[in-house]
C-alpha cells in the first residue's frame, strides 16, 4: 500500500532553503519516492486558519517502510542539516487507501 509524507514549511529564509531542497528531491527519487505536490503552485484555504505562507509538499512512497528507510537514512540525516534555521517543518506520514 502506498504511503504519503506530508510537509508544511514555514521559509524563513528562502533563498537559502534551495540548496537543500535540490538535494531532497533527488534522494527521494533514490528511495523510491516521487513529489504529487510540491510549491510554489497556487493555493488556496478553504476552511480554517492556514496562512499563505505555509507551504505544502507532498510526497508518495511505495510503503511506510520506503518512507523510513529515507527519513531514517545516514544520507537524509545530512542533508536535513541543509534546511535548519531556514524552515520550520512539520512533517506526518500516513498510509494511502487501500486498494482492496
Amino acid at each position: 500500500m502506498s504511503a504519503y509524507m506530508i510537509v508544511i514549511a514555514t521559509l524563513s529564509d528562502p533563498a537559502g532553503f534551495r540548496d537543500y531542497a535540490v538535494e531532497a528531491a533527488k534522494m527521494i527519487a533514490d528511495y523510491g519516492g516521487e513529489y504529487i505536490v510540491r510549491g510554489p503552485g497556487e493555493s488556496e484555504c478553504l476552511e480554517g486558519d492556514w496562512p499563505d505562507d505555509e507551504k505544502v509538499v507532498i510526497s508518495r512512497w511505495p510503503s511506510m517502510d520506503a518512507a523510513r528507510r529515507f527519513w531514517h537514512s545516514d544520507d537524509y540525516e545530512r542533508i536535513k542539516q541543509l534546511r535548519l534555521g531556514k524552515a520550520t517543518v512539520r512533517v506526518r506520514l500516513v498510509d494511502g487507501v487501500s486498494d482492496t
